[in-house]
């Protein structure tokens, strides 16, 4: 188990003293490698709240390049890093706040053909990309891995955050939750239909805080992912609705049978 020193329990010493977390639960996100698929709206703001936590073991995956219109709600990058790889960004970003966190940058585009390389060996992958081809090659290899996905999305006013472990005989995943009709189609971007970068924050820290929980399973009381449980913000009322998903038995990501 990781001993955590004198330097580290001062950094996070806040988070340890709240019951639901402990030294037991620090010590775990210390221990936890997280995979980050997007750094845009979603994935900075995780980034930034998984590293503030002290989750330790990051792999940041985006094969874009910062652009002078992110930055109103991707708030890990300045006006320096605008024509950079955001991959390359995000790892310097990481670097100058919490050097002890190990980190893997891959600056490649994420699909079905490559899916399971970079993201075996992941404790928990969180998904922040912006269209559904992606999002069901990263769900169905997380499935064939084992390994949990937190799915996490924003447009306009309006966020949707969940977590899935559709490995699990009894438990969905994200494609029993959309079906197979968006294999090939993208989604409507930011670009089409505007983006308030606060909503883009909203959403992105709900999908940290959820995220924590993955690792704190069975070691801390907070530790509970809720899987299946989909969370649906609204910016504009303000207010957060959830729903339960049923295990598909015919999906075909994670049904055998199917």
């Amino acid at each position: 188990m990781t001993r955590l020193g004198e330097e580290r329990l001062d950094r996070f010493q806040r988070q340890i003293i709240v019951p639901e977390i402990g030294g037991a639960g620090q010590v775990a996100l210390a221990e936890a490698q997280v995979t980050l698929v997007g750094l845009g709206g979603i994935g900075s703001p995780v980034l930034q709240y998984l590293a503030g936590a002290g989750v330790g073991r990051l792999t940041l995956i985006d094969d874009g390049d910062v652009e002078l219109s992110n930055l109103q709600r991707q708030t890990i990058y300045t006006q320096r890093d605008v024509g950079h790889a955001k991959a390359v960004a995000a790892r310097r970003w990481l670097a100058n706040f919490d050097s002890a966190i190990e980190v893997e940058v891959r600056d490649d585009r994420i699909s079905r053909a490559n899916a399971p390389t970079l993201l075996e060996g992941s404790q928990l992958v969180l998904d922040g990309t912006d269209n559904f081809a992606t999002r069901l090659a990263v769900s169905d290899a997380c499935v064939a891995l084992g390994i949990p996905l937190l799915s996490a999305a924003v447009g306009r006013f309006q966020g949707q955050v969940a977590a899935f472990a559709g490995h699990l005989a009894d438990q969905p995943c994200y494609r029993c939750f959309v079906g197979d009709a968006f294999d090939n189609n993208d989604c409507d971007t930011c670009a089409d239909d505007g983006m308030l970068g606060a909503m883009a924050g909203w959403a992105g820290s709900f999908a940290a805080m959820q995220a924590v929980r993955v690792p704190l399973e069975g070691k801390a009381a907070l530790g509970n992912p809720r899987w299946g449980t989909v969370h649906m913000l609204d910016g504009l009322k303000p207010e957060m609705r959830c729903f339960r998903v049923v295990k598909d038995p015919h999906c075909k990501g994670c049904c055998t049978d199917a």
